[in-house]
């Protein structure tokens, strides 16, 4: 785990004048690292030994703090449970259609995308999402025995 991650994450939180509970550090430290783009089930899961007292909507309502801070982008697909991702630099999901895992890739160049879009719409865009949807290579080593 990155401390200096950690540790930028704290001081974000103090300056935006939010407590540091013991669970919010635990929860920042999860985030961090975990690549697996947790659900806060996952995050409950794998912190209640630790915490025995935090429930599931602790978890929540400190996702959306550090996400109100921007800290973690809450990320949507269809009908699953969202996933949260702790937000390092602007990046990419690649998403496996059998098991659900998703993986970060990054891809300068897309955000010409943005500058192309603004000047043939005119629009002031904000921001843009992709994801590439497929197999992963664990679920096509299944499929192929």
């Amino acid at each position: 785990m990155s401390q200096p991650q950690l540790k930028e994450a704290l001081d974000t939180l103090k300056e935006t004048g939010v407590r540091i509970t013991p669970q919010r550090h635990a929860i920042l430290e999860y985030l961090i690292s975990s690549m697996s783009h947790p659900t806060a089930d996952d995050i409950y899961k794998a912190l209640e030994g630790k915490f025995p007292n935090m429930s599931v909507a602790t978890v929540y309502n400190n996702l959306r703090v550090f996400r109100e801070v921007g800290l973690v982008k809450e990320l949507t697909y269809g009908d699953a449970s969202s996933r949260f991702d702790f937000i390092t630099t602007d990046h990419y999901h690649v998403i496996c259609e059998k098991c659900g895992k998703i993986v970060d890739f990054s891809y300068p160049g897309l955000d010409e995308v943005e500058h192309l879009a603004s000047h043939v719409t005119g629009f002031k865009v904000g921001h843009h999402r992709m994801e590439i949807y497929g197999t992963c290579p664990d679920c096509a080593v299944k499929e192929a025995h």
